[in-house]
């Protein structure tokens, strides 16, 4: 018998991201479900300014002194997640009893979300935001003296976009991050709640969220990237999780599940991502 478990699972899925995956500071949820694996978001225009018509001589056939009316429009753009990933494992029956039933049900999706599930996700994501960044130049050899220069190209070129000053995130690798404490320039505010330890988060430089995150999960050659949660939607869904008991072959339960994500980057917002390539000194 097979027990579909993904409508009770699908709000533990939701809050493990939530409180353990990096991404969700480097990324928004303002979309939505269109379809199984289809989301939705919304472009609203704006309206230019006018000078005001005091004495009512404007030409507009409205006659308003407000200048020219508008019609502000609301554009949707829709976008089809690609990623679409599955995973199984059998739990053996004297294993489960054994472990006083650490390896079943939700501790068993506790684990994979942790170990397997949230690094994938949020590899993939970073390597979309590195890929889209809206500002990209020339990879260059990061060292204690230049980092701090570099990063503050990064936030002086999101001001000059006029990207948000609240929650902007410096992603850094543990190299890059001895090298800002080395650094004379660099003084981080390192008084962060364990809620966001738990998330990378490692301190605050000049309004930035510092987070750091293994190379491994990082591009290639990543220097740091300076982003605002803005420009990037990363939808994720479980979209399949069942534990079959004692299915045939198997003494215990086998366990399936399959989640669907993926990552965008929206073209009007892709100026709040900034991406420096790290070049190997030589």
């Amino acid at each position: 018998m097979a027990i579909d478990l993904v409508t009770k699972f699908q709000p533990y899925v939701d809050e493990k991201f939530t409180t353990e995956s990096k991404k969700t500071l480097l990324t928004n949820t303002d979309f939505e479900w269109t379809g199984a694996h289809t989301i939705k978001v919304y472009k609203v225009s704006t309206g230019q300014m006018n000078d005001y018509d005091r004495e009512g001589t404007g030409t507009d056939v409205t006659g308003s002194r407000y200048g020219k009316v508008e019609s502000l429009n609301a554009t949707t753009e829709e976008f089809t997640l690609s990623k679409d990933r599955s995973f199984t494992f059998a739990i053996d029956k004297l294993d489960s009893d054994e472990t006083a039933q650490q390896l079943a049900g939700a501790s068993a999706l506790s684990r994979q979300q942790r170990e397997v599930i949230i690094p994938e996700v949020d590899s993939y994501v970073y390597g979309v935001m590195a890929t889209g960044a809206g500002t990209k130049p020339a990879a260059i050899t990061l060292t204690e003296a230049n980092i701090y220069d570099e990063i503050t190209k990064a936030t002086n070129t999101l001001d000059n976009a006029e990207v948000s000053e609240t929650s902007r995130c410096l992603v850094v690798t543990p190299d890059i991050y001895r090298l800002m404490k080395k650094s004379p320039d660099i003084i981080l505010n390192t008084d962060v709640s364990a809620e966001m330890r738990l998330q990378g988060v490692i301190g605050n430089l000049d309004g930035l969220t510092v987070i750091k995150v293994p190379a491994v999960r990082l591009p290639k050659n990543f220097g740091f990237m300076v982003a605002h949660p803005c420009a990037t939607v990363a939808p994720t869904k479980l979209e399949d999780y069942k534990v079959h008991q004692d299915p045939p072959g198997i003494s215990g339960d086998l366990v399936e599940g399959r989640i669907v994500y993926d990552a965008f980057i929206l073209e009007n917002k892709k100026k709040a991502i900034y991406y420096q390539e790290n070049k190997s000194a030589e």
